[in-house]
């Protein structure tokens, strides 16, 4: 329950994806952004939570307020959210196979995953790895 399975074609086109923007949310629209967005979470050694999801997909929209809530939350992760009809190429190279997906990014690698709009997994996770991140001098 929860998932939304890649389209192989889109019939709409939106402008702009209302529903996923807001927040601390970024809406990464080209694989420049998106590499440019991994550059600088890694020189801010922050964690990069990066949402694959579509603008057809129910579950993606139903788990949007909830994304948008978290990173209001936790300024100290990066949160970025795709388009995977609009970026084709990085959903296959991150072997996305339904949406919403959501990888937990350090330094540009999966660290962590989830898959489906499980409200208390990505809840836990993101609490989990927010408690992990110990500041550098007090290791």
């Amino acid at each position: 329950m929860g998932l939304c399975f890649s389209s192989t074609t889109a019939d709409e086109e939106p402008a702009n994806h209302p529903q996923f923007s807001g927040g601390k949310v970024t809406f990464i629209t080209t694989k420049a952004a998106w590499n440019q967005k991994l550059l600088e979470a890694k020189t801010q050694g922050k964690i990069v939570i990066a949402n694959f999801s579509a603008s057809w997909c129910g579950p993606c929209k139903s788990i949007s307020p909830l994304y948008i809530e978290l990173s209001e939350k936790h300024p100290s992760l990066m949160f970025l959210t795709l388009d995977v009809d609009e970026l084709t190429e990085l959903s296959t190279q991150w072997d996305v196979k339904a949406t919403p997906t959501f990888f937990f990014l350090r330094d540009g690698q999966q660290i962590d995953k989830v898959v489906g709009a499980n409200k208390p997994e990505l809840q836990e996770k993101i609490t989990a790895i927010v408690n992990s991140q110990v500041p550098g001098d007090q290791k």
